[in-house]
């Protein structure tokens, strides 16, 4: 090396020392955090944001604000975090321009905590629980996500100060041989869906013959309702480039990419700043930290294809070409990027990395179960209570994911199914709600990890119609070059689709089934593989509900359009209200000669507005799924 290894070591503890001193002097003097990732801007934490700065200048407190990222509660943004002195740390939710005023006037003013908006302390104290005393506390375990919402992710001494960057100085006094054997050890698996083993890909990246080699970041996150790659990198981008980092220190690699979707703008905004930051600390670029090594980073921006989270795909597009999967072998390991040995990992793979490093492989394996070790990451969604991202051991229940860290089912509505894996994942029925969440359990019973998005889903949900839904999805993102999968999934979407509208045939069940089990075998790549997914689990779990649609032309779910029909019932209808007629946007609700309410069916568009709109002493508008399509000349309700 270039300079000794006591002097790496020396340049890092100087940055830390300053680090720490910049980020201790914060609470000095009363802090106030408002998280300002895309889950907070969506409910208007930088409209928070800037009256606590005006607000605070305006009366002459001495008083410091600052952004954070998303602590996982998205379901209660914005939040706001007050640390000041002689007080716990408290965390206040659904903060609203009153609730601000009042945090503002009574609090750091007059020194009252304002108990009553507080959702949890951020540590022990004697006064407010914290959010590990609640039911979900008991089940998280954040590792990639233990200082999301806590510190400033566009300031690098808030990360360096929580030991960030120390991985990377061990990793820099290890040979790179070592550092793949901690991580084989570690038995860290892929995050991205198919959890290949971290250490393994690697370790067959590092021997493959040729330079340069690349690394690169997947942080194509395309899966409908899943951001945890998204908050991870608006939270605390450091954590992923420290680990990208040290895979290119033990792969032998140069040069990397992380390739993120041009939908992230404030990903993307926040991913150049830390790499700004940390070219300026000798963190990354030439000579890293005054040592032999070299390396540095360039942000692709995707331009939104499903597809380009496949590895060659997403090569292909940074190379220019059209975003399509090739035949694998060779794999990008051994000839990747420009023919080159290519690196490819997710981004909550990679944030792992600094933890296993600086804890190492025992701790790591400590968590989770003996073949998926670890945590993994969440997105919950759908008609779960607590939507927002959730970080658990390996093992945990989906059950315990669902009711204790999601608090339960919207509404008081009964659990139906939920949607694990992504739009290729599966659906899994309320009798696989004590299945542990691991690579192994999950595909066992048809789903998958996937990157880590869940959709809850209740009883007012059709199954057949979800299955629809995401093939949809993945029918429209395919990049069309595999005759299975082109042709194979547009087939089995118009079946369902038929299905869905009463058309559909009793042969359709099992022919879906069997050009299911065609398109997994014969696709080329993961996206045509697992496309099936839903509607094999569908047909599996809930093979009664294809049924009811394509024997009895009925949706017990009420939910497939062309299969219902609103009915206002005339013993509950009050002649004096008119409420359901002003809500219909196509007219279709008029009087009859009673006075009484009915509903032409010919005009209905069947867009719920009525049933909302009615009084609830009343409750007289009802949906309905007739057995039989509704005839010719019975248009009207009868009068």
């Amino acid at each position: 090396m270039s300079v000794t290894r006591s002097e790496v070591a020396k340049a890092y503890e100087k940055l830390q020392t300053q680090a720490k001193k910049k980020v201790e002097s914060l609470k000095e003097k009363p802090l106030v955090t408002v998280g300002t990732a895309t889950c907070g801007r969506a409910s208007g934490a930088l409209e928070i944001f800037n009256l606590f700065q005006e607000e605070i200048k305006k009366n002459g407190l001495d008083v410091n604000v600052m952004e954070v990222g998303c602590m996982g509660h998205c379901y209660a943004e914005p939040l706001v975090t007050i640390y000041k002195p002689g007080f716990p740390s408290l965390c206040y939710g659904s903060v609203d321009e009153g609730k601000a005023q009042r945090l503002i006037n009574d609090y750091l003013i007059n020194d009252d905590p304002c108990f009553e908006f507080a959702m949890a302390a951020l540590e022990p104290n004697d006064f407010f629980p914290t959010f590990a005393d609640y039911p979900r506390g008991v089940y998280e375990y954040k590792i990639v996500m233990e200082l999301c919402g806590l510190i400033n992710p566009e300031d690098i001494d808030h990360y360096i100060a929580h030991d960030g960057y120390a991985a990377l100085v061990k990793v820099l006094n290890m040979d790179p041989d070592d550092v793949i054997e901690e991580i084989k050890n570690s038995k860290l698996r892929g995050r991205g869906g198919a959890g290949f083993p971290t250490g393994i890909k690697w370790e067959l990246c590092r021997k493959a013959p040729g330079s340069p080699k690349y690394v690169i970041c997947n942080a194509d996150e395309g899966d409908p309702g899943a951001f945890m790659d998204r908050a991870l990198l608006e939270s605390n981008p450091h954590q992923m480039l420290e680990g990208l980092i040290i895979a290119a220190y033990a792969v032998g690699a140069s040069q990397g990419y992380i390739y993120v979707r041009a939908e992230y703008p404030l990903a993307v905004t926040r991913l150049q700043t830390a790499l700004d930051q940390a070219r300026s600390k000798g963190l990354l670029g030439d000579s890293i930290l005054g040592s032999d090594f070299s390396f540095d980073v360039k942000i692709f921006q995707g331009s939104g294809a499903f597809v380009c989270g496949e590895e060659t795909a997403l090569i292909a597009s940074i190379e220019g070409k059209p975003g399509i999967p090739s035949h694998r072998p060779p794999y990008p390991a051994t000839q990747g990027l420009h023919g080159k040995p290519t690196l490819i990992n997710n981004v909550k793979t990679l944030s792992y990395v600094p933890h296993i490093i600086r804890k190492g492989a025992e701790w790591f394996k400590s968590i989770g179960t003996p073949e998926s070790p670890g945590t993994a990451v969440f997105a919950l969604a759908g008609k779960v209570k607590n939507t927002g991202l959730a970080e658990v051991p390996m093992g945990t229940t989906i059950r315990d994911l669902i009711f204790y860290v999601g608090d339960g089912i919207r509404d008081e509505k009964k659990f139906k199914a939920v949607q694990i894996g992504g739009p290729s994942g599966g659906c899994l029925p309320e009798s696989a709600l004590d299945l542990p969440i691991d690579f192994d359990s999950l595909q066992e019973a048809g789903a998958m990890m996937g990157s880590g998005g869940l959709v809850v889903l209740d009883e007012d949900d059709c199954m057949v119609e979800i299955a629809r839904f995401f093939l949809d999805f993945t029918q429209k993102e395919s990049c069309g070059k595999c005759t299975f999968c082109r042709l194979g999934t547009k087939q089995m979407l118009e079946i369902l689709t038929d299905i869905t509208k009463g058309k559909g045939n009793p042969e359709d069940i099992d022919l879906l089934w069997e050009l299911a089990e065609d398109v997994k075998a014969g696709s080329l790549c993961g996206l045509g593989k697992t496309a099936p997914n839903p509607v094999l689990t569908t047909i599996r779990y809930f093979r009664d509900e294809y049924e009811a649609h394509v024997n009895e032309g009925r949706c017990p779910a009420l939910m497939c359009k062309d299969l219902i029909m609103y009915y206002i019932i005339p013993e509950k209808c009050s002649k004096l209200c008119d409420v359901c007629i002003g809500s219909c946007p196509t007219e279709a609700i008029y009087t009859r000669p009673d006075m009484l309410k009915a509903i032409d069916q010919e005009k209905c568009v069947k867009c719920n507005s009525c049933l909302v709109a009615c009084p609830p002493q009343y409750k007289a508008v009802i949906k309905i799924s007739p057995p039989r399509p509704v005839e010719e000349g019975e248009m009207k309700q009868d009068e």
